[in-house]
């Protein structure tokens, strides 16, 4: 069972929408959907998953399952999306089965995937040809983010397609805020991993010279954390890497993943980025030491071999 956090959820006309994809993010965004009022129709790959999400919910009409996603889309105002990757996406939203082909004119598909930009405006393009409209929307705030309703949204589209989506999206977010055009909110996501990327590297440096030092690190990162190098990743990462634990949080294969598309549009456009380069190859190192799910401040485990 899933642990999805209380939230007092802002009035926000009930409206009837469709969620695509259950994973450790979108079972919980659809969960707080529901639970603010809207009429949720839930589709997963793994139908186990979606059967669980309306048994879990219980709430009759307003928490229903599809067999495939254009079953789902069918009557729906707005159709979210959080799947795996690239192909993911299109395997949900084209095809004789998939969402475009059950929505209606004027509705908005909403993207929550960490996806490359080129699919984003790829799939806007092809909406655009129904009279649909596609929204590009990864999010930020990890699992602990969507179970407790405040992730924040970083969105590419049309303004009357995000204006269209921004009060409902609010049931599970803090801030949803559009970057600019159709590929604009997963540039942002872009942004958001390098920046992750670094810091994170920058931290498990920190703490591995501050144990080989002989430093009590609990002691140390109170105090720094208290200054200038402060930093979300040092406050809700730091002492778990100084304790060795690696069991919750965002995976090292999942970040291996955005890093890619980061890199790839890095060579699209020109931009230097060679401390992310850096980076994912240390999160290839520890894969190599059986850390694919491992959470991303893994990286201090490399730094603490010895020899290394």
């Amino acid at each position: 069972m899933s642990h999805i956090g209380h939230k007092t959820y802002e009035f926000c006309p009930p409206r009837r929408v469709a969620f695509m994809g259950l994973g450790v993010m979108g079972y919980p965004m659809a969960a707080h959907l529901a639970r603010a009022g809207h009429a949720v129709t839930v589709y997963n790959r793994t139908t186990a998953k979606a059967m669980a999400w309306c048994e879990e919910l219980d709430l009759g009409e307003r928490a229903q399952m599809a067999t495939n996603p254009r079953e789902a889309a069918q009557g729906a105002e707005l159709v979210f999306c959080c799947v795996g990757n690239d192909d993911d996406l299109r395997g949900v939203t084209l095809g004789t089965n998939g969402a475009f082909a059950g929505m209606e004119p004027g509705a908005i598909l909403v993207d929550h995937t960490t996806a490359s930009a080129a699919v984003a405006r790829e799939l806007a393009a092809e909406a655009q040809k129904l009279g649909l409209s596609f929204v590009d929307a990864p999010v930020s705030g990890g699992q602990a983010g969507a179970e407790n309703g405040v992730l924040t949204v970083m969105c590419g589209g049309d303004e009357a397609a995000f204006q269209g989506m921004l009060p409902v999206a609010m049931a599970y977010s803090r801030a949803v805020t559009r970057i600019g055009d159709s590929g604009a909110g997963q540039l942002a996501k872009m942004v958001n991993q390098i920046c992750i990327a670094g810091l994170v590297q920058g931290l498990a440096e920190g703490v591995a010279f501050g144990q080989h030092a002989g430093l009590d690190m609990n002691l140390v990162l109170d105090v720094i954390g208290k200054g200038a190098a402060q930093s979300w990743q040092m406050d809700n990462r730091g002492k778990t890497m100084v304790a060795d634990q690696f069991e919750f949080g965002f995976a090292v294969d999942w970040m291996r993943k955005d890093l890619g598309l980061v890199l790839e549009e890095a060579r699209r456009n020109g931009a230097r980025v060679p401390v992310t380069a850096l980076v994912d190859q240390f999160y290839a190192d520890v894969q190599g030491m059986g850390g694919q799910r491992w959470d991303t401040s893994s990286l201090v485990k490399r730094l603490q071999k010895k020899g290394d």
